[in-house]
């Protein structure tokens, strides 16, 4: 019953079947922005065609007529066509719709390859076995899918002597030359030398597959070394 207040006197009207059900399920308020459908008294439209949920085609109707339909089902009235004439309306139930789109989404982005740009830091006059271990990172973090950015710094006077920083930077494409490309041929940007390496498909897999255990290896290291990183940033 819903009271009115008529002059000094309160007066009870029984509310109407389709008018209570239609506040609960039915009356959404603001259409949500995130979505470019409308559904249920959200639906402009004076009159649609309604398909069922069993994907009947129940014909054109008003949307009071096509929403009592639905609720009588336990289901909802979503427009899937508004630009038609006149707009297609389909009877289903939109939470669950919303819900497999979502996870639909979802799915889609974890097929999706994220590259990740690792850095690598040399200097003019980096010792052999620095070279070494930092190259070998580089190489497990092109298998792993990510680019490499080798960056060289100079100090004071070994700005002069530029060539220095580029002979290393030329035994960095060597090191990698079976698993990357050169993005981005080494470049001076201010006291700093600069190059960036991408994995190759190609020769990535014919490396795995000449070198099944190695590349296992290094995934296996490259896990380590991320473990590391992770205990590092959380001391």
């Amino acid at each position: 019953m819903r009271r009115l207040q008529l002059h000094n006197q309160t007066l009870e009207v029984p509310i109407s079947k389709y008018e209570g059900n239609f506040r609960g399920r039915f009356d959404r308020g603001k259409k949500d922005s995130k979505d470019s459908l409308r559904v249920n008294r959200e639906i402009r439209a004076q009159q649609v065609r309604v398909i069922d949920d069993e994907g009947t085609m129940l014909g054109v109707m008003s949307v009071p007529e096509a929403l009592r339909i639905a609720e009588d089902r336990g289901l909802d009235l979503l427009e899937i066509a508004p630009t038609a004439t006149p707009p297609t309306c389909k009877i289903m139930d939109y939470g669950k719709w919303k819900y497999e789109n979502k996870k639909k989404a979802v799915a889609a982005r974890k097929k999706q390859v994220i590259v990740t740009i690792k850095e690598v830091q040399m200097r003019p006059r980096t010792d052999q076995h620095d070279f070494e271990t930092k190259m070998n990172h580089a190489r497990r973090f092109l298998l792993e899918g990510d680019k490499v950015k080798v960056s060289l710094r100079f100090m004071g006077r070994e700005l002069a002597h530029q060539e220095l920083g580029l002979a290393v930077m030329q035994k960095c494409i060597a090191f990698v030359d079976d698993l990357a490309l050169v993005e981005s041929h080494p470049r001076m940007e201010g006291k700093q030398m600069f190059l960036m390496l991408a994995p190759d498909p190609l020769k990535i897999k014919e490396y795995q597959k000449l070198h099944p255990n190695k590349s296992k290896q290094d995934t296996k290291e490259l896990d380590e070394l991320k473990d590391e990183e992770h205990d590092e940033d959380e001391d």
